[in-house]
């Protein structure tokens, strides 16, 4: 729907699209073409789930103008880079649809960022080298944001995320064929989002990198 009031993945695209410095009217005529609310334009949602080299899971979020055409390079990407597109529902079943915010480490000490992110109603928390990654319920994300930016300042990602119940370890070989699956579904205008099920160890990046 076209209503971001009771639509938070619109809504929260929407804070992010304004954040990023978009126009209100750009905005505005997105949403429009997405709804099909502008003659000759039609885009729908459609995501596509399948298994990478290695056994991962991978769900493909698209947005197109065209099913047949989508779903044709895809499938094409997939078989490419050592892997298969499946059914529907083959795939989703080990993730979960959670809210997701990221917070640079220079936010605050764990032991902030973890009582900040309780008080507003987070469901989980992981700091790291990298950042603190805070979890919430789907519905739950726009509020829990807002309360966040109020004790912590502006968080560095807000959005909506498949998170995996397992994950599978990769080595040397299998992540460096899945990565660059990864990277040619990133550059397909069709995608929008890519999610998996991997773990990629830093010692195996290092060798990948190096």
């Amino acid at each position: 729907g076209s209503d971001s009031a009771s639509n938070s993945r619109l809504r929260t695209a929407v804070e992010k699209a304004l954040a990023g410095n978009m126009t209100r009217d750009t905005v505005d005529r997105a949403i429009k073409r997405g709804t099909g609310e502008l003659e000759g334009l039609s885009y729908e949602e459609v995501r596509y789930e399948g298994y990478a080299h290695g056994g991962v899971a991978v769900l493909v979020d698209c947005t197109t103008d065209n099913r047949n055409r989508t779903v044709g390079e895809v499938r094409h990407l997939f078989s490419k880079h050592g892997g298969n597109l499946g059914t529907e529902g083959s795939v989703q079943h080990g993730f979960e649809r959670l809210g997701y915010i990221l917070y640079p480490v220079d936010a605050g000490s764990e032991e902030k960022v973890l009582e900040a992110a309780m008080e507003a109603g987070a469901e989980d928390i992981a700091s790291t080298e990298d950042g603190h990654e805070i979890w919430t319920a789907a519905d739950d994300l726009h509020q829990v944001a807002t309360d966040l930016e109020q004790a912590l300042g502006e968080a560095e990602t807000v959005k909506l995320a498949w998170k995996p119940n397992l994950t599978v370890d990769m080595d040397e070989n299998s992540a460096g064929t899945l990565l660059k699956l990864i990277d040619a579904l990133d550059d397909d205008d069709d995608v929008q989002t890519v999610w998996g099920n991997y773990d990629i160890s830093d010692e195996v990046m290092e060798k990948l990198e190096g």
